[in-house]
């Protein structure tokens, strides 16, 4: 009798590689997509599945079940780069976003109009200015003098036999950096306890206004006269220095 002494063949048994290659493929598009801080969410994403598929791998080539150590090891350290890449494009694009918010957010309230209340001269805000006083509006200043009387010339618009004629002088000053534009500024004048309105009168002497560009550091001067009833004890005139700001008003006593 004769024995086969021939040791049983073990049957091979294919390795599963195929978490260590997911997990570099992942870990390579999640890296290249962590270099552009927009795709942060892509890079987190891919980032984090192929740190786990590597991990995982890992464990498999640890138990004999899979031979691709080298491959699995890099998918596992790109999926960290990636999720590194992540956080740093997250805080780029969040600082670039609120940057540009920001921004935005100035230029709109630059370019809303001003209120000279609580800036303007004596803690007028809120109430008609006095002779003398000053309204701010950021860079300008406006003053409107006392009202005093005034002769119209026998040739002159806007005034009224038997109305008193009254005149003002108003100052504007740029304390800015760049140009303003006076030409844009409009005056308007009440009298009287009804307040009917006070025609500017325009003769030779007066009537002519703002016109052209006040420089940086310069200020324009520039006289104006009013007419009004012969019983009106005080001048309610207004100033609008352009159309992004508010107008003030000067209270002046005449009569």
């Amino acid at each position: 009798m004769s024995y086969d002494t021939q040791t049983p063949q073990v049957p091979h048994v294919a390795a599963r590689n195929g978490l260590g290659t997911a997990a570099l493929v992942l870990g390579i598009i999640g890296t290249l997509s962590g270099l552009i801080p927009l795709l942060f969410w892509l890079a987190g994403i891919l980032g984090l599945i192929a740190l786990i598929l590597g991990l995982t791998g890992r464990g498999r080539v640890k138990r004999g079940e899979a031979n691709n150590k080298g491959v699995t090891t890099t998918g596992a350290i790109l999926g960290l780069a990636a999720l590194i890449l992540s956080v740093v494009g997250a805080v780029i694009t969040f600082t670039v976003v609120n940057d540009a918010v920001n921004e935005i957010d100035k230029t709109i309230r630059e370019s809303a109009p001003k209120d000279p209340s609580g800036s303007t001269a004596k803690g007028n805000a809120g109430k008609g200015l006095a002779a003398g006083d000053t309204a701010i509006y950021d860079d300008i200043k406006v003053t409107v003098s006392e009202a005093t009387t005034y002769k119209p010339s026998e040739f002159a618009a806007g005034h009224t036999e038997g109305n008193k004629a009254y005149q003002v002088t108003v100052v504007i000053e740029n304390g800015g950096k760049k140009k303003f534009d006076a030409a844009l500024v409009t005056l308007s004048a009440r009298a009287g306890k009804d307040g009917v309105t006070a025609e500017q009168i325009f003769d030779e002497k007066v009537g002519t206004g703002f016109s052209g560009s006040i420089l940086p550091g310069r200020k324009s001067t520039v006289v104006y006269a009013f007419d009004a009833p012969n019983d009106a004890k005080d001048l309610s005139v207004e100033v609008s220095p352009g159309l992004e700001h508010e107008a003030s008003q000067w209270e002046l006593k005449v009569g």
